[in-house]
């Protein structure tokens, strides 16, 4: 079953008088599931994509569908309502709050969807176990390195049980042993909870382990790939 489809999207930046066209009319499906790479050089349009498959950006036309529902026709308050129920994001800096433990930023998510207060608990511990952190719950960022950030990230990514996992580039920061380990929890954990992942990536680590590799250039979808 299709999770996510778009059909013909266009868009297009307008920086000034210059006139950038960072997608020009893909058409692509993600199954349930699936382990994906989106791959291809700079200016491609991998992240262009990512952040439209996110609901953080709309298309200049073309249909966005995620679960058969078009999302270019949602308001801001459906988008948002979207991407906190049904959508987790993993970013190359991590993004965690700062001033919250590695708990509260696991929980965080599932406060906003307001999930109750023993079932909150429950799946926070269950994913800081599922990522190796369960012992540093209560430590804040900047007291766990970057691979543990990381981790903590996916971790909160997956809190919401969405429908799929946005990474735009999440080994970049991590040097080659965490950008092993964080790949292999992503991999394992998209086999145990049946969640999508895509990725959008320069890391030859994170293509080597993804299970379909599509390519873009110039905006355009160049190779969709095959599930393996």
């Amino acid at each position: 079953m299709a999770i996510i489809q778009l059909e013909n999207v266009i868009k297009t930046y307008h920086i000034g008088e210059v006139e950038t066209r960072a997608l020009a009319g893909v058409s692509l499906s993600i199954e349930d599931g699936e382990f994906t790479a989106l791959v291809g050089p700079s200016g491609s349009g991998k992240t262009t994509l990512l952040q439209l498959m996110g609901c953080l950006d709309r298309p200049d036309s073309g249909a966005v569908k995620i679960n058969g529902q078009d999302v270019t026709r949602f308001n801001a308050n459906q988008r948002a309502d979207l991407r906190r129920s049904k959508i987790g994001f993993i970013f190359q800096f991590f993004a965690l709050v700062p001033v919250l433990n590695a708990y509260e930023n696991v929980e965080l998510p599932l406060l906003l969807n307001s999930v109750n207060a023993t079932e909150r608990r429950e799946r926070v511990m269950g994913l800081l176990n599922a990522v190796g952190l369960a012992d540093r719950a209560q430590h804040r960022p900047d007291q766990m390195s970057g691979g543990e950030q990381q981790r903590v990230a996916i971790a909160r990514a997956l809190a919401p049980r969405p429908v799929m996992v946005l990474a735009d580039e999440p080994t970049a920061n991590l040097d080659t042993a965490n950008g092993q380990q964080a790949m292999e929890i992503m991999q394992r954990l998209n086999r145990e909870t049946g969640t999508a992942f895509i990725f959008a990536t320069h890391d030859p680590r994170v293509v080597a382990f993804a299970r379909r590799v599509v390519k873009l250039r110039d905006g355009q979808i160049v190779d969709n790939g095959a599930n393996q």
